[in-house]
Formats: structure tokens, sequence, C-alpha cells
């Protein structure tokens, strides 16, 4: 099969890639460019465990083929550290018990940042929306929405 050269950006930093037609951004993501954070969970776009943002926008990146990923910033889970130090979201997951088994996590935490980026005073309805594209099998959902508002509200200084 033909393979295609992908130029993009991911987590800041410049990347090239080649990639076969079918192949999706998750496949690239995890077994070309080895960024292993986003998970395959249902490779249909229903659980959220691959979430990733293109240009900002929250995606399913089992559901982005890895060549339409030409010319567009991506940001994973890998890239919401900044080096040593957490975000002030992954923390919070930690300091509130807001994960367990951790599959789903890269997820959620993309997926809450993504709301971050957009809106630092959200309601409660509006962080149950924004991360409905989420699924956990073990948490129960009231510890990560905490976390997504607590950081929300650390964030802005209340």
């Amino acid at each position: 099969m033909a393979r295609h050269h992908v130029s993009t950006t991911v987590n800041g930093e410049p990347v090239d890639f080649l990639c076969e037609t079918q192949q999706t951004l998750l496949d690239v993501l995890r077994d070309e460019l080895r960024l292993t954070g986003s998970k395959e969970g249902c490779s249909s776009g229903d659980c959220g465990a691959c979430s990733v943002t293109i240009d900002g926008r929250l995606v399913c990146s089992c559901l982005v083929l890895g060549v339409e990923a030409e010319g567009h910033e991506i940001e994973t889970i890998e890239g919401m550290a900044e080096g040593e130090a957490l975000h002030p979201l992954q923390q919070k997951f930690l300091e509130e018990a807001a994960l367990q088994c951790g599959f789903c996590t890269p997820g959620f935490l993309v997926a809450g940042k993504a709301l971050l980026d957009r809106n630092l005073n959200p309601t409660e309805t509006e962080v149950r929306y924004w991360l409905a594209g989420n699924l956990c099998r073990c948490t129960g959902y009231d510890k990560i929405v905490r976390a997504v508002m607590d950081t929300a509200a650390e964030m802005r200084g209340a």
C-alpha cells in the first residue's frame, strides 16, 4: 500500500510521518509517533478514550485519518504537562482521586482542558455536557466533574 507523507505539529513540535491512507490518527499517534497516552477503547468515537484536539477542536482520534492531520496542530495528553509541572487539571485529578483504572483518564483530561481553554467559568451542566463523549466504567463521574469545576475556579482565581 502507498504511504503518504504528512507534516504537522504535535504538542507544539513539528512532526513528519508516513502513514497508509486508512490509518487513523490514533494509530499514527500510537504506532508511528509512539505517543501511547491516547487509548483505543471502541474504535467508533463512542468512548472518548482517544480524545485529542486538532487546531483546538476536541475530536476522537479514532475517527480522523492520519493523512487528515496535514498542516494541523494536534495536542495529545502527552503535551498537557509542561516538563515535570502537571497541568492544573492533572493535579486536581490526582488530589481529588478523579481516576481509578486510568484507561479513560487521558481522554477526560484532554476533553476537560479543551473546555477550560474556552470557558474558565463553566456550570456543572456545561462540564457534564462537555465530558458526555467520554465514558468511564470505574469512577461514577462525580469526582471527574468536581475536578474540572475546581480547576476552573482555581485557574480563574476564585
